[in-house]
């Protein structure tokens, strides 16, 4: 952010926010966008080889959860990514890998 606003001479006692720096030079947040596709690629390998991970990431292992605010989902978060959709549709869709990269590849498009 700082080599943008030094790009655009935005001075330091300007009261802008990042978003409209951003939208000033017409970039997106990437970082975000480039951490979601990894994640979504990785389950995609994990959820087809079907072993202790694929448990581990659907939440489905038994034990006492901790106390205090529960830690997000890689599937809750790679759900709202991914658009309008339950997890268990999802679920099904990293099995064929064609759609699944589909998936992955409009999400990335979109930028959310």
């Amino acid at each position: 952010m700082k080599f943008l606003r030094r790009m655009l001479r935005i001075p330091w006692t300007a009261k802008k926010t990042n978003e409209r720096v951003l939208n000033e030079g017409n970039k997106r947040r990437s970082l975000v966008r480039t951490i979601r596709k990894r994640q979504a690629t990785f389950l995609g390998h994990v959820m087809r080889r079907g072993k202790l991970e694929h448990l581990v990431t659907t939440g489905k292992f038994e034990g006492k959860r901790s106390g205090g605010r529960q830690r997000e989902k890689i599937m809750d978060g790679l759900a709202t990514w991914l658009g309008p959709g339950k997890v268990s549709d999802i679920l099904a869709a990293v099995k064929d890998r064609d759609l699944w990269r589909d998936m992955i590849a409009n999400a990335y498009k979109q930028g959310t």
